[in-house]
C-alpha cells in the first residue's frame, strides 16, 4: 500500500516556546485531535465502561489487542461480527497493536526465527506461530483503522548485540509486514525498536519511516527502565521524527510521561494504568494519586477530586467510594476508572489549550512543581 487518501493528519499549531504540537488526524471512523490519549480495550472493552462512557467521558479513539483477541474469541468470529467497530460498539477510531509485545511477555515462549515466533498460549498451552504475515492477517480480519507492524521488542536490559540483532529482524519484519499489507481502510505504523541505545533507536528510526504513510510508532519504553533513560531516547529520535504524520508512544499512560512526551514530539500515547490501578482503588487526581482504600476516607464526604467535575466526582463521596472497593463491589472500580480516564483526557485537553496559547514551556514549569506530576504511581500501587 503506498499513499492512503483515507488518511491525513495536519499540524494546526506548533507551540512558539517548546514546538510542541497540536494536530488533526482524520480516519475513516472519524477525527482525532492530537496529543491524545487512548484508553485499551484489551478484550474489545475499556474494563467496566461502556462504550458510551468511554465516548462522554472524552476519548476519541481506543486500542485493543491482536494477541488477545486472537486468543478468544478469534479473529474470525470478530470479522463475522461486522469487525472491532460493530462488534464492541464503538465507532470512533480503533488501533490495534501487532500482538508481539504480548507473544515476548505473556507466552511460554518457544521459538524466535526470523520466520516468525512459535510459542504457547498463555491460557491453555496449546501452540501458535506468529509471523509478520499472520499478524497483519488478523488484524486486518479484526478491522481496526491503524494497525501495528509485527516487531520483536528486546527486553529491557539486554546486551547491545542482543538488541541491534533483534532491531535488524524487526526491519526485516516490517518489510513483510508493509508488502502483505492490502486494506486502504487500515493504516499500517512502523514500529522503532532499538532497546536503550540512541544510535540504535535512531537507525530504526530512519530505516522504518519510508514505511511510513501516516504516523509512526515507538515501542520498547517505558516497559522498566528509568524515566530519564526513556526521556533521552525520545530526545534522540525527536529531530528525525517525520513532521507530516502523528508519533506514538507505545504503553504510556502516567501524567508526568504524557506531558513530558508531548514536549518530546509525540502526538499519541496509550496505556492500563488508569484501569488497572481503579481496579486496585487506586485514583489519579489533581492533587496526586489517591488511595481510596485507606482508612483516613471513612467517613470523607467530599469528591474524589475536588478540581474535578466527571460524573464519579459529582455524584460521589470518597467515603462511598472506599466502602465499594473495600466490599469488592465493582461499582467501586467502575467509578474510579471512569474518573482516571476523565482526568487523563482532561489532561490533554489542559496540554492542548497551553500550546494553543503558544505557553506549553510555562505550562510544564508549573506543571512540574504539582503532586500530580510528581507523586507517581509505585508498582505496590498496580494490581498485580
Amino acid at each position: 500500500m503506498k499513499n492512503n487518501d483515507k488518511f491525513t493528519y495536519k499540524v494546526i499549531h506548533e507551540c512558539k516556546q517548546t514546538g510542541a504540537r497540536v494536530g488533526e488526524f482524520s480516519t475513516p471512523h472519524g477525527k482525532i485531535t492530537t496529543p491524545v490519549f487512548m484508553p485499551v480495550g484489551t478484550q474489545a472493552t475499556v474494563k467496566t465502561l461502556a462504550p458510551y462512557e468511554v465516548s462522554e467521558l472524552g476519548a476519541e479513539i481506543i486500542l485493543s489487542n491482536t494477541y488477545h483477541l486472537y486468543m478468544r474469541p478469534g479473529e474470525k468470529i470478530v470479522e463475522h461480527c461486522g469487525g472491532l467497530h460493530d462488534f464492541m460498539d464503538w465507532h470512533k477510531p480503533i488501533l490495534t497493536d501487532s500482538g508481539g509485545f504480548q507473544v515476548f511477555s505473556l507466552s511460554r515462549l518457544n521459538k524466535i526465527t526470523d520466520d516468525g515466533v512459535e510459542f504457547n498460549s498463555h491460557l491453555d498451552g496449546s501452540r501458535h506461530v506468529f509471523t509478520p504475515e499472520k499478524s497483519i492477517d488478523i488484524q486486518n480480519a479484526l478491522g481496526a483503522d491503524i494497525i501495528m507492524a509485527f516487531d520483536e521488542c528486546s527486553a529491557s536490559g539486554c546486551d547491545k548485540t542482543y538488541a541491534e540483532r533483534a532491531l535488524d529482524r524487526t526491519l526485516r519484519w516490517l518489510d513483510r509486514c508493509y508488502h502483505h499489507h492490502a486494506k486502504e481502510e487500515q493504516m499500517l505504523f512502523p514500529i522503532v525498536q532499538g532497546n536503550m541505545f540512541e544510535d540504535l533507536r535512531v537507525k530504526s528510526l530512519c530505516e522504518s519511516v519510508r514505511y511510513a504513510r501516516c504516523g509512526i510508532a515507538i515501542g520498547g519504553l517505558s516497559v522498566g527502565e528509568p524515566k530519564h533513560i526513556m526521556y533521552r531516547m525520545l530526545d534522540a529520535l525527536k529531530p528525525d521524527l517525520p513532521k507530516a504524520m502523528p508519533h506514538y508512544l507505545m504503553g504510556v499512560g502516567s501524567p508526568d510521561c504524557l506531558a513530558e512526551g508531548v514536549l518530546r514530539g509525540v502526538d499519541m500515547f496509550d496505556c492500563v494504568l488508569p484501569t488497572r490501578t481503579a481496579r486496585n482503588g487506586l485514583a489519579f487526581t489533581h492533587g496526586g494519586k489517591l488511595t481510596i482504600r485507606n482508612a483516613v476516607y471513612k467517613e470523607d464526604l467530599s469528591p474524589l477530586d475536588p478540581e474535578c467535575d466527571c460524573y464519579t466526582c459529582t455524584h460521589f463521596s470518597r467515603s462511598y467510594l472506599r466502602h465499594l472497593v473495600n466490599a469488592e463491589e465493582v461499582l467501586g472500580p467502575r467509578l474510579i476508572s471512569y474518573h482516571n480516564l476523565y482526568y487523563l483526557t482532561g489532561l490533554m485537553r489542559r496540554i492542548r489549550e497551553a500550546i494553543l496559547a503558544d505557553r506549553y514551556g510555562d505550562f510544564m514549569e508549573e506543571f512540574r512543581t504539582r503532586k500530580e506530576y510528581t507523586d507517581n504511581v509505585k508498582p505496590a500501587d498496580i494490581e498485580a
